[in-house]
């Protein structure tokens, strides 16, 4: 048997998947009916929605005879998604004995006796594998060129119902997350970083002078300089990065595996980008007026004694940024 190997963009598309705030979920109507849906199409026997975790894959649905034992959830590593995500092509499995990868796999080998698979990546809208809708067979059988086209069809229906909750926890402004979706992930990651005994940090990002942008050349203008922002938010931190806006000018940002003294550097080099890029107003009617966004702010590394949830290491990155402003 062969192990998924991990998709190159493992750690983004991971926080992706939490920003969805999807896991562990109950089942919902949506994605129950996309895997009825899939096995009556392919009248196949079993047709599951599934999201994959870093350890896990995790069954948002599942449509199955009776006698099907959904487990809810199995490893990873012994998951035929797990090497759908991997790739961009649907994948297509005719016979699990015929293919070395699966041939002695615990899913073939024992219940529910795996004969074929296929299976399409469905993504976060940012080109993040977070998960599949596959069918599963107890037969070998044919694919065809028209059964992949409607696989696909199908995968970008869930699509559709993914990015409708993933709307929910972004800003619609900025294109980031919002404060909301930030919590959500937020405490997520943070976990994860505890467990595997990485750092942390966290930088709280406030606006100079922002009410004199809106006063001045108007509140378009105002959300244009937030947008800008935001952008430059995710070219000078990382894509494993979490950026949000918390509401106004406010912004976060969460560095896993990123103690505090390079989360200083890269919100130096934040803050001279900016010093760097004058924006030019574009108030109509206005004189061309050009000006330049700076920011206070307060960098803090997460420390999981005096730190218990993402609200506490917010109350100090906040203390830290109101601090600055003051100076």
């Amino acid at each position: 048997m062969k192990a998924p190997d991990l998709p190159a963009n493992e750690e983004a598309r991971l926080l992706a998947l939490r920003q969805l705030d999807i896991l562990d979920t109950p089942a919902e109507e949506r994605f129950d009916r996309l895997a009825r849906m899939a096995r009556r199409l392919f009248d196949a026997p079993i047709a599951l929605v599934t999201l994959i975790d870093r350890d896990r894959q995790w069954f948002k649905a599942a449509s199955a005879p009776d006698e099907y034992e959904n487990p809810g959830q199995v490893p990873r590593e012994i998951t035929f998604c797990g090497h759908t995500i991997a790739q961009e092509k649907v994948l297509v499995i005719p016979d699990t004995l015929a293919d070395g990868r699966f041939a002695d796999n615990p899913m073939v080998a024992g219940p529910p006796n795996i004969r074929f698979y296929a299976g399409c990546s469905v993504t976060d809208g940012h080109n993040h594998n977070v998960g599949t809708i596959c069918i599963l067979d107890r037969t070998p059988r044919d694919f065809s060129a028209e059964d992949m086209a409607l696989l696909r069809d199908l995968g970008a229906m869930v699509e559709r119902e993914l990015l409708a909750i993933h709307m929910a926890t972004i800003d619609d402004l900025t294109g980031i997350a919002n404060r909301r979706g930030f919590m959500t992930m937020a405490q997520h990651a943070l976990q994860l970083c505890q467990r595997q005994k990485v750092p942390a940090s966290l930088a709280f990002l406030d606006l100079n002078k922002f009410k004199q942008i809106n006063d001045r050349f108007g509140h378009a203008e105002g959300d244009q300089a937030l947008r800008f922002f935001a952008a430059q938010l995710r070219e000078h931190y990382r894509e494993s990065d979490l950026c949000a806006r918390l509401g106004g000018d406010e912004f976060v940002v969460l560095l896993t595996n990123t103690d505090i003294t390079r989360a200083n550097e890269l919100t130096g080099r934040l803050s001279a980008a900016l010093q760097a890029s004058a924006l030019q107003a574009t108030t109509e009617g206005a004189e061309a007026a050009s000006y330049h966004l700076s920011f206070c702010h307060g960098v803090v590394e997460y420390d999981a004694q005096r730190h218990a949830s993402i609200e506490h290491l917010l109350e100090d990155g906040d203390r830290l940024m109101y601090q600055d402003k003051k100076r």
